[in-house]
């Protein structure tokens, strides 16, 4: 829903793996010389210092003595949460792997049955905010599997911490006064504001900012409670999901074959044609059958490249990485979604991808970088920029350009040609 700090059943999934890949030690990634210098940033002045400002600032912000007075006991330095933060490495996992893993589980008929168990609500839901119920519960069920991990970190201690720490003090700063908020308007109280170890809240994991900006009271009780109450859950997420830009009865994505003459560079998030000329390249329905005349225009996710599956995804498959700019995650979503709605498990692709491990995906971030293509920093994860820079020189090489890496095009990267 916005630049994740992954709480919930996600932050688990995501911190195991950083473990186990870290040998078991949390601590802080080497940067590179394209990473935030701010990864190992030094904290100077104290705590104690630090606090007193910020309690003026937050009673200048319209937070009350009261509020600041019940949140005392939580409004401490925790060399814990430092920790993980300083340590994180995201997981990267290939596609395949991943939605077999957060898309499988039981997900898909937990979350039909869910949305059966509350159909009135859903179709309220869908009426006022035009979402529907399979990408609310798509990530429902990614974010905290369907409100079973919410997490179990005291919020505050969180955020105060962060907001301190010298990584990253602004952005978390907004986000304690946001908490602060929350809590003033009476939705949550100081104790019970139990979240993920960076401060994200409730059964879809909200940044303070956003539960206090979207939240919703939908079962009409006089608070947002979005730890505990489903009809607030729900519309909040929804809510949220319509201000960022869903477009009403439109679909998000489905999946298609693509026929092998296809012009490969024509796979990119940012390009778009109508189904006609997508039919005319030779790309079809995942069965077959051709694509159908009426619907808004389109790109092809390819996000395994040619040999992987493929989708043709719509203008409302923004918003799924609006919600979390992580491609795989954002991909692994709006799939999510499908399959709730109905559709099949998709094909595997016509090949074997070559998989790249996170080293592997930093030497080929730092060799694009060496031959002058922006990749958005070298970080080991193949995001939209590194993507991107992968087809441009697949164009230049004269490789079928579908913007995945290949072991052929590190080689040729390594010789310089």
């Amino acid at each position: 829903m916005r630049l994740r700090f992954y709480g919930g059943v996600m932050a688990a999934f995501l911190l195991f793996f950083a473990v186990l890949f870290a040998g078991g030690a949390e601590v802080a990634a080497q940067p590179t010389k394209t990473q935030s210098t701010k990864t190992m940033c030094r904290n100077t002045g104290s705590f104690e210092k630090w606090l007193s400002d910020f309690k003026r600032e937050a009673l200048q912000q319209g937070i009350s003595q009261r509020t600041l007075s019940r949140t005392a006991h939580l409004l401490v330095l925790d060399q814990k949460v430092i920790g993980i933060d300083r340590g994180q490495r995201v997981f990267s996992q290939p596609f395949l792997e991943f939605a077999n893993r957060m898309a499988g589980s039981g997900r898909t008929p937990r979350g039909q049955a869910l949305i059966k168990k509350h159909a009135a609500l859903f179709e309220k839901i869908e009426a006022q905010f035009g979402v529907p119920a399979p990408v609310i519960v798509a990530f429902w069920g990614l974010e905290s599997d369907f409100g079973a991990g919410i997490g179990k970190f005291e919020v505050l201690r969180s955020l105060a911490t962060l907001a301190y720490d010298c990584r990253r003090s602004e952005r978390f700063r907004k986000e304690l006064i946001a908490a602060l908020k929350i809590i003033e308007r009476g939705d949550l109280t100081p104790d019970n504001m139990i979240g993920s170890w960076a401060g994200e809240l409730g059964q879809t994991q909200f940044l303070p900012s956003h539960y206090f900006d979207y939240g919703v009271d939908f079962d009409g009780n006089g608070k947002v409670d979005l730890l505990r109450s489903v009809p607030d859950v729900l519309a909040t997420s929804a809510h949220y999901i319509q201000k960022i830009g869903w477009r009403r009865g439109e679909p998000w994505m489905q999946e298609v074959r693509v026929s092998e003459r296809m012009d490969w560079s024509q796979a990119s998030l940012d390009i778009e044609h109508d189904h006609a000329q997508w039919s005319q390249w030779g790309v079809t329905l995942a069965n077959g059958k051709l694509l159908s005349a009426n619907a808004p225009k389109a790109s092809l996710l390819l996000p395994m490249g040619r040999l992987g599956p493929a989708f043709l995804v719509y203008p409302n498959f923004r918003i799924f990485t609006e919600w979390n700019h992580s491609l795989i995650y954002s991909t692994t979503a709006s799939y999510l979604a499908t399959r709730i709605d109905g559709a099949p498990v998709f094909r595997k692709g016509n090949g074997t991808p070559d998989n790249f491990s996170m080293e592997q995906v930093r030497e080929l971030q730092t060799l694009l970088e060496k031959a002058g293509y922006d990749v958005g920093g070298v970080d080991g994860r193949l995001g939209a920029l590194s993507r991107k820079a992968v087809q441009q020189v697949q164009i230049k090489l004269k490789l079928p350009a579908d913007g995945y890496p290949t072991e052929e095009l590190v080689r040729r990267l390594r010789r310089g040609n």
